[in-house]
């Protein structure tokens, strides 16, 4: 197996990160110094990364966004910009203790998944690999909560529906946890991100979702961050 896709599957950084590190002289495995892309290894191979590797990582930022309706996650549409033009300087939220923004915190600047154009909450944008993959890597574990506000009335069959038992382009979703609030509004908690899929699952028990927020995802919650403003995660903060 190619060496960036072993080390990519294990979490230590990227594909695109592992062929720049193994450029530069920062990847070992099984204690030899590997220098040329493509090499490849047994996936039993034991890997381990330079000190210059782990301080190129510690350098990497990560962004917490309350993007607002009307912008989109990642590449642009007509008419409308994507999440990452409101990382600025004015719309930082900053606190006594947190890094002021610099111009290199945007090269190679990512969502780390999608929140619709029409929805609001928390979206997370970020140059670490490591944390891109942990969120929406194919076995992400990494659960995401939202409150729907809704028109349209449900019952307990609906209700038990949207936590486990709709299917979405003839595949069967995975369970969620599906609760009301109050008389308008549902809690919903996922592990999967699904395009539009709030909002289709919705339509399939016979309601319509009016307003959408992410408020949580994993142990990251959105907080009191005001509405197109951002900030760094801490250093005390995981997903």
């Amino acid at each position: 197996m190619r060496i960036s896709k072993l080390m990519a599957e294990r979490g230590l950084c990227s594909r695109r990160e592992a062929d720049t590190y193994i450029e530069r002289g920062w990847v070992f495995v099984n204690g030899e110094r590997i220098t040329e892309l493509g090499t490849r290894a047994d996936p039993s191979a034991t890997i381990k990364l330079d000190k210059g590797a782990r301080a190129a990582q510690l350098q990497q930022m990560t962004i917490l966004l309350h993007k607002p309706v009307g912008y989109v996650s990642g590449q642009p549409e007509p008419g409308f910009k994507p999440a990452v033009t409101l990382v600025l300087p004015e719309n930082q939220y900053c606190t006594a203790d947190t890094p002021r923004f610099h111009a290199s915190h945007l090269k190679g600047l990512a969502p780390a998944g999608r929140l619709d154009i029409d929805s609001t909450g928390l979206l997370v944008l970020t140059q670490d690999g490591r944390i891109a993959r942990q969120l929406i890597g194919e076995n992400t574990s990494v659960d995401k909560e939202y409150l729907v506000r809704v028109e349209g009335r449900l019952d307990a069959r609906g209700l038990a529906l949207l936590n486990h038992g709709l299917s979405l382009d003839d595949r069967k979703l995975k369970p969620a946890r599906v609760e009301w609030l109050n008389e308008d509004q549902l809690r919903f908690v996922l592990n999967e991100g699904r395009k539009r899929q709030i909002r289709r699952m919705c339509e399939l028990v016979g309601l319509r979702a009016v307003g959408l927020k992410r408020v949580r995802i994993g142990k990251v919650k959105l907080g009191d961050l005001p509405l197109g403003q951002w900030r760094f995660l801490r250093d005390d903060e995981s997903f």
